[in-house]
Protein backbone atom coordinates (compact mmCIF):
# COMPACT_ATOMS: atom_id res chain seq x y z
CA UNK A 1 0.00 0.00 0.00
CA UNK A 2 1.19 3.53 -0.70
CA UNK A 3 0.07 6.89 0.65
CA UNK A 4 0.47 9.69 -1.89
CA UNK A 5 0.91 13.07 -0.20
CA UNK A 6 -0.44 16.20 -1.85
CA UNK A 7 1.90 18.53 -3.67
CA UNK A 8 3.31 20.99 -1.16
CA UNK A 9 2.73 18.80 1.91
CA UNK A 10 5.02 20.01 4.69
CA UNK A 11 7.58 18.00 6.58
CA UNK A 12 5.30 18.20 9.61
CA UNK A 13 2.46 16.70 7.55
CA UNK A 14 4.68 13.86 6.35
CA UNK A 15 5.98 13.15 9.85
CA UNK A 16 2.43 13.19 11.24
CA UNK A 17 1.19 10.69 8.64
CA UNK A 18 4.20 8.43 9.19
CA UNK A 19 3.66 8.57 12.93
CA UNK A 20 0.01 7.60 12.55
CA UNK A 21 0.98 4.61 10.39
CA UNK A 22 3.78 3.48 12.70
CA UNK A 23 1.47 3.72 15.71
CA UNK A 24 -0.40 0.77 14.16
CA UNK A 25 2.75 -1.36 14.27
CA UNK A 26 3.59 -0.84 10.58
CA UNK A 27 6.75 0.42 8.93
CA UNK A 28 7.05 3.34 6.51
CA UNK A 29 9.38 4.09 3.63
CA UNK A 30 9.61 7.53 2.03
CA UNK A 31 10.01 8.17 -1.68
CA UNK A 32 10.51 11.90 -2.02
CA UNK A 33 10.13 13.37 -5.50
CA UNK A 34 10.40 16.93 -6.76
CA UNK A 35 6.66 17.49 -6.58
CA UNK A 36 5.31 15.13 -3.95
CA UNK A 37 6.19 12.42 -1.43
CA UNK A 38 4.99 8.83 -1.51
CA UNK A 39 4.93 6.81 1.71
CA UNK A 40 5.21 3.04 1.39
CA UNK A 41 3.36 1.11 4.11
CA UNK A 42 4.93 -2.21 5.07
CA UNK A 43 3.81 -4.79 7.58
CA UNK A 44 1.51 -7.70 8.32
CA UNK A 45 -1.72 -5.78 7.64
CA UNK A 46 -0.98 -2.58 5.72
CA UNK A 47 -4.63 -2.33 4.69
CA UNK A 48 -5.62 -1.34 8.22
CA UNK A 49 -4.68 2.24 7.30
CA UNK A 50 -6.91 2.36 4.24
CA UNK A 51 -9.60 4.49 5.89
CA UNK A 52 -7.37 6.35 8.34
CA UNK A 53 -6.64 9.25 5.97
CA UNK A 54 -9.98 9.75 4.22
CA UNK A 55 -10.27 13.33 5.50
CA UNK A 56 -6.62 14.21 5.90
CA UNK A 57 -6.05 17.48 3.98
CA UNK A 58 -2.41 16.63 3.25
CA UNK A 59 -3.09 13.19 1.69
CA UNK A 60 -3.90 12.96 -2.03
CA UNK A 61 -4.85 9.27 -2.05
CA UNK A 62 -4.20 5.91 -0.45
CA UNK A 63 -3.53 3.27 -3.10
CA UNK A 64 -4.22 -0.31 -2.16
CA UNK A 65 -2.11 -2.06 -4.77
CA UNK A 66 -3.20 -5.52 -3.67
CA UNK A 67 -6.96 -5.02 -3.75
CA UNK A 68 -7.36 -7.51 -6.62
CA UNK A 69 -5.20 -9.75 -8.74
CA UNK A 70 -3.28 -7.67 -11.23
CA UNK A 71 -3.63 -9.06 -14.74
CA UNK A 72 -1.30 -7.54 -17.31
CA UNK A 73 -2.74 -7.53 -20.81
CA UNK A 74 -0.61 -7.35 -23.95
CA UNK A 75 -1.63 -6.06 -27.34
CA UNK A 76 -2.14 -9.52 -28.86
CA UNK A 77 -4.60 -10.56 -26.13
CA UNK A 78 -2.09 -12.49 -24.01
CA UNK A 79 -2.51 -12.01 -20.27
CA UNK A 80 -0.05 -12.40 -17.40
CA UNK A 81 -1.62 -13.20 -14.05
CA UNK A 82 -4.79 -15.01 -13.08
CA UNK A 83 -5.19 -18.66 -14.04
CA UNK A 84 -2.88 -18.72 -17.06
CA UNK A 85 0.84 -19.48 -17.10
CA UNK A 86 3.06 -17.84 -19.70
CA UNK A 87 6.45 -18.92 -21.01
CA UNK A 88 9.02 -16.25 -21.83
CA UNK A 89 11.95 -17.69 -23.73
CA UNK A 90 14.84 -16.69 -25.94
CA UNK A 91 18.54 -15.88 -25.85
CA UNK A 92 20.29 -13.93 -23.13
CA UNK A 93 21.61 -11.52 -25.75
CA UNK A 94 20.53 -10.60 -29.24
CA UNK A 95 23.61 -11.65 -31.22
CA UNK A 96 22.30 -11.00 -34.73
CA UNK A 97 19.19 -10.98 -36.87
CA UNK A 98 19.37 -14.51 -38.28
CA UNK A 99 20.22 -16.08 -34.93
CA UNK A 100 17.38 -14.25 -33.18
CA UNK A 101 14.81 -15.15 -35.82
CA UNK A 102 15.88 -18.80 -35.71
CA UNK A 103 15.45 -18.80 -31.93
CA UNK A 104 12.14 -16.92 -32.03
CA UNK A 105 10.62 -19.44 -34.43
CA UNK A 106 11.84 -22.29 -32.23
CA UNK A 107 10.34 -20.64 -29.15
CA UNK A 108 6.98 -20.11 -30.84
CA UNK A 109 6.84 -23.57 -32.38
CA UNK A 110 7.95 -25.14 -29.10
CA UNK A 111 5.07 -23.54 -27.18
CA UNK A 112 6.54 -20.27 -25.90
CA UNK A 113 4.46 -17.12 -25.66
CA UNK A 114 6.88 -14.20 -25.31
CA UNK A 115 10.31 -13.67 -26.86
CA UNK A 116 13.02 -12.55 -24.47
CA UNK A 117 16.33 -11.15 -25.66
CA UNK A 118 18.72 -8.49 -24.44
CA UNK A 119 19.63 -5.64 -26.76
CA UNK A 120 21.36 -3.76 -23.93
CA UNK A 121 23.28 -6.04 -21.59
CA UNK A 122 24.69 -4.87 -18.24
CA UNK A 123 27.66 -7.16 -17.54
CA UNK A 124 29.90 -7.57 -14.54
CA UNK A 125 33.01 -7.31 -16.71
CA UNK A 126 33.43 -4.26 -18.97
CA UNK A 127 35.12 -6.58 -21.48
CA UNK A 128 32.17 -8.95 -21.84
CA UNK A 129 29.68 -8.67 -24.70
CA UNK A 130 27.44 -5.70 -23.95
CA UNK A 131 24.73 -6.34 -26.53
CA UNK A 132 23.99 -4.74 -29.89
CA UNK A 133 22.04 -1.78 -28.50
CA UNK A 134 19.66 -0.18 -30.94
CA UNK A 135 20.62 -2.63 -33.66
CA UNK A 136 19.44 -5.37 -31.31
CA UNK A 137 16.12 -3.56 -30.87
CA UNK A 138 15.65 -3.56 -34.64
CA UNK A 139 16.27 -7.32 -34.71
CA UNK A 140 13.71 -7.82 -31.94
CA UNK A 141 11.13 -5.76 -33.82
CA UNK A 142 11.68 -7.85 -36.95
CA UNK A 143 11.44 -11.13 -35.02
CA UNK A 144 8.15 -10.00 -33.52
CA UNK A 145 6.84 -9.02 -36.94
CA UNK A 146 7.73 -12.37 -38.47
CA UNK A 147 6.68 -14.67 -35.61
CA UNK A 148 3.84 -12.88 -33.83
CA UNK A 149 5.60 -13.22 -30.47
CA UNK A 150 5.41 -10.24 -28.09
CA UNK A 151 8.84 -9.05 -26.94
CA UNK A 152 10.40 -8.39 -23.54
CA UNK A 153 13.77 -6.66 -23.35
CA UNK A 154 15.75 -4.68 -20.81
CA UNK A 155 16.14 -0.93 -20.48
CA UNK A 156 19.16 0.39 -18.58
CA UNK A 157 18.82 4.17 -18.47
CA UNK A 158 15.93 6.65 -18.15
CA UNK A 159 16.88 8.25 -21.46
CA UNK A 160 16.34 4.95 -23.33
CA UNK A 161 12.87 4.16 -21.95
CA UNK A 162 10.94 5.65 -24.87
CA UNK A 163 13.20 4.00 -27.44
CA UNK A 164 12.99 0.55 -25.84
CA UNK A 165 9.24 0.86 -25.30
CA UNK A 166 8.71 1.44 -29.02
CA UNK A 167 9.79 -2.19 -29.54
CA UNK A 168 9.10 -3.96 -26.25
CA UNK A 169 5.65 -5.17 -25.25
CA UNK A 170 7.13 -5.48 -21.74
CA UNK A 171 10.01 -3.36 -20.50
CA UNK A 172 12.37 -5.24 -18.22
CA UNK A 173 14.25 -3.73 -15.28
CA UNK A 174 17.23 -5.99 -14.65
CA UNK A 175 18.52 -7.15 -11.28
CA UNK A 176 21.37 -4.63 -11.24
CA UNK A 177 18.89 -1.77 -11.74
CA UNK A 178 16.26 -2.82 -9.21
CA UNK A 179 17.14 0.19 -7.05
CA UNK A 180 17.86 2.62 -9.87
CA UNK A 181 15.09 4.89 -8.63
CA UNK A 182 15.30 7.42 -11.46
CA UNK A 183 14.82 4.58 -13.94
CA UNK A 184 11.92 3.15 -11.91
CA UNK A 185 10.17 6.49 -11.86
CA UNK A 186 10.64 6.92 -15.60
CA UNK A 187 9.15 3.53 -16.54
CA UNK A 188 6.37 4.31 -14.06
CA UNK A 189 5.43 7.35 -16.15
CA UNK A 190 5.20 5.22 -19.31
CA UNK A 191 2.17 3.01 -20.03
CA UNK A 192 4.19 -0.01 -21.17
CA UNK A 193 4.06 -3.00 -18.74
CA UNK A 194 7.18 -3.40 -16.59
CA UNK A 195 8.85 -6.58 -15.36
CA UNK A 196 10.97 -5.89 -12.29
CA UNK A 197 13.68 -8.41 -11.50
CA UNK A 198 14.76 -8.92 -7.92
CA UNK A 199 18.20 -7.54 -7.12
CA UNK A 200 21.16 -9.83 -6.55
CA UNK A 201 21.16 -9.35 -2.77
CA UNK A 202 17.85 -7.64 -2.07
CA UNK A 203 15.15 -8.60 0.39
CA UNK A 204 11.56 -9.13 -0.67
CA UNK A 205 10.61 -5.97 1.21
CA UNK A 206 13.13 -3.91 -0.78
CA UNK A 207 11.90 -5.53 -3.98
CA UNK A 208 8.28 -4.61 -3.28
CA UNK A 209 9.27 -1.05 -2.41
CA UNK A 210 11.05 -0.78 -5.76
CA UNK A 211 7.82 -1.94 -7.41
CA UNK A 212 6.01 0.84 -5.60
CA UNK A 213 8.32 3.40 -7.21
CA UNK A 214 6.79 2.32 -10.53
CA UNK A 215 3.25 2.07 -9.18
CA UNK A 216 3.42 5.47 -7.50
CA UNK A 217 3.93 7.11 -10.91
CA UNK A 218 0.68 5.64 -12.25
CA UNK A 219 1.83 2.49 -14.05
CA UNK A 220 0.05 -0.43 -12.36
CA UNK A 221 1.10 -3.03 -14.95
CA UNK A 222 4.02 -4.39 -12.96
CA UNK A 223 5.30 -7.97 -12.99
CA UNK A 224 7.77 -9.29 -10.43
CA UNK A 225 10.56 -11.66 -11.50
CA UNK A 226 12.61 -13.80 -9.10
CA UNK A 227 15.97 -14.65 -10.69
CA UNK A 228 17.95 -15.95 -7.73
CA UNK A 229 19.90 -14.15 -5.02
CA UNK A 230 23.45 -14.38 -3.79
CA UNK A 231 24.09 -16.64 -0.82
CA UNK A 232 27.05 -18.65 0.47
CA UNK A 233 26.27 -21.46 -2.01
CA UNK A 234 28.68 -21.79 -4.95
CA UNK A 235 27.41 -24.92 -6.71
CA UNK A 236 24.74 -22.89 -8.48
CA UNK A 237 25.06 -19.43 -10.00
CA UNK A 238 22.50 -18.03 -7.54
CA UNK A 239 20.04 -19.39 -4.98
CA UNK A 240 16.57 -19.53 -6.50
CA UNK A 241 13.98 -18.45 -3.93
CA UNK A 242 10.92 -20.50 -4.87
CA UNK A 243 9.35 -19.66 -1.50
CA UNK A 244 8.95 -16.06 -2.66
CA UNK A 245 6.03 -17.14 -4.88
CA UNK A 246 3.53 -18.08 -2.16
CA UNK A 247 4.87 -15.30 0.07
CA UNK A 248 4.26 -12.68 -2.63
CA UNK A 249 0.77 -14.08 -3.08
CA UNK A 250 0.18 -13.09 0.56
CA UNK A 251 1.87 -9.69 0.32
CA UNK A 252 0.92 -8.54 -3.17
CA UNK A 253 -1.32 -9.37 -6.10
CA UNK A 254 1.27 -8.50 -8.71
CA UNK A 255 2.05 -11.36 -11.12
CA UNK A 256 5.21 -13.33 -10.32
CA UNK A 257 7.58 -14.82 -12.89
CA UNK A 258 10.48 -17.17 -12.06
CA UNK A 259 13.76 -17.17 -14.02
CA UNK A 260 15.35 -20.60 -13.40
CA UNK A 261 18.11 -19.95 -15.93
CA UNK A 262 19.78 -17.17 -13.95
CA UNK A 263 18.62 -18.75 -10.72
CA UNK A 264 20.69 -21.90 -11.29
CA UNK A 265 23.22 -21.11 -14.02
CA UNK A 266 23.06 -24.73 -15.19
CA UNK A 267 20.80 -25.82 -18.02
CA UNK A 268 20.37 -29.28 -16.49
CA UNK A 269 18.59 -27.74 -13.49
CA UNK A 270 16.31 -25.37 -15.41
CA UNK A 271 13.51 -27.85 -16.12
CA UNK A 272 13.15 -29.05 -12.52
CA UNK A 273 13.13 -25.50 -11.16
CA UNK A 274 10.64 -24.36 -13.81
CA UNK A 275 8.30 -27.18 -12.80
CA UNK A 276 8.74 -26.30 -9.12
CA UNK A 277 7.99 -22.63 -9.83
CA UNK A 278 4.69 -23.40 -11.52
CA UNK A 279 3.78 -25.88 -8.79
CA UNK A 280 4.37 -23.10 -6.24
CA UNK A 281 1.92 -20.85 -8.10
CA UNK A 282 4.12 -18.74 -10.40
CA UNK A 283 2.35 -16.95 -13.23
CA UNK A 284 5.09 -17.86 -15.67
CA UNK A 285 8.73 -18.72 -16.21
CA UNK A 286 11.49 -17.02 -18.15
CA UNK A 287 13.89 -19.47 -19.78
CA UNK A 288 16.99 -18.84 -21.84
CA UNK A 289 16.99 -20.68 -25.15
CA UNK A 290 19.78 -20.61 -27.73
CA UNK A 291 20.10 -22.67 -30.93
CA UNK A 292 23.80 -23.32 -30.23
CA UNK A 293 24.50 -22.72 -26.52
CA UNK A 294 28.19 -23.59 -26.82
CA UNK A 295 28.60 -20.64 -29.19
CA UNK A 296 26.52 -18.16 -27.18
CA UNK A 297 28.14 -14.80 -26.44
CA UNK A 298 26.57 -14.82 -22.96
CA UNK A 299 25.01 -17.38 -20.60
CA UNK A 300 25.46 -20.43 -22.82
CA UNK A 301 25.84 -22.87 -19.88
CA UNK A 302 22.35 -22.03 -18.59
CA UNK A 303 20.58 -22.00 -21.97
CA UNK A 304 18.33 -24.77 -23.23
CA UNK A 305 18.48 -25.90 -26.83
CA UNK A 306 15.23 -25.51 -28.80
CA UNK A 307 14.78 -29.29 -28.58
CA UNK A 308 15.11 -29.30 -24.79
CA UNK A 309 12.72 -26.36 -24.51
CA UNK A 310 10.09 -28.07 -26.68
CA UNK A 311 10.39 -31.24 -24.56
CA UNK A 312 9.92 -29.24 -21.34
CA UNK A 313 6.73 -27.44 -22.36
CA UNK A 314 4.37 -30.48 -22.09
CA UNK A 315 5.75 -31.13 -18.60
CA UNK A 316 4.99 -27.56 -17.57
CA UNK A 317 1.50 -27.90 -19.01
CA UNK A 318 0.83 -30.93 -16.82
CA UNK A 319 2.16 -29.22 -13.70
CA UNK A 320 0.03 -26.14 -14.36
CA UNK A 321 -3.07 -28.31 -14.72
CA UNK A 322 -2.26 -30.11 -11.47
CA UNK A 323 -2.38 -26.83 -9.51
CA UNK A 324 -5.51 -25.47 -11.17
CA UNK A 325 -3.84 -23.36 -13.85
CA UNK A 326 -3.19 -23.80 -17.53
CA UNK A 327 -0.59 -22.74 -20.03
CA UNK A 328 -1.70 -19.84 -22.18
CA UNK A 329 -2.76 -20.71 -25.69
CA UNK A 330 0.12 -21.03 -28.16
CA UNK A 331 0.95 -18.10 -30.41
CA UNK A 332 -0.11 -19.12 -33.90
CA UNK A 333 2.13 -18.62 -36.90
CA UNK A 334 -0.66 -16.73 -38.69
CA UNK A 335 -0.53 -13.98 -36.05
CA UNK A 336 2.73 -12.64 -37.47
CA UNK A 337 2.49 -8.92 -38.18
CA UNK A 338 -0.31 -8.71 -35.56
CA UNK A 339 1.82 -8.67 -32.39
CA UNK A 340 1.83 -4.92 -32.04
CA UNK A 341 2.58 -3.48 -28.60
CA UNK A 342 -0.60 -2.49 -26.81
Amino acid sequence: MIIVMKSGASRADIDRVCGKVEARGLKTHLSEGEDRTVIGVIGHDPFSVKDAFTHDPSVEEVVRITSADTVVRLGNGLTIGGDEVVLMAGPCSVEGGEMLLETARAVRDGGGHILRGGAFKPRTSPYAFQGLGREGLRHLAEARRQTGLPVITEVMTPSEVETVAEVADIVQIGARNMQNFDLLREVGRHPRPVMLKRGLSNTIEEWLLSAEYVLSQGNYNVILCERGIRTFETMTRNTLDIACVPLLEELSHLPVIIDPSHGTGRWSLVGACARAAIAAGADGVMIEVHPRPDEALSDGPQSLTPQNFAALVPQLRRVAAAVGKRLADPVRADTADAAVAG
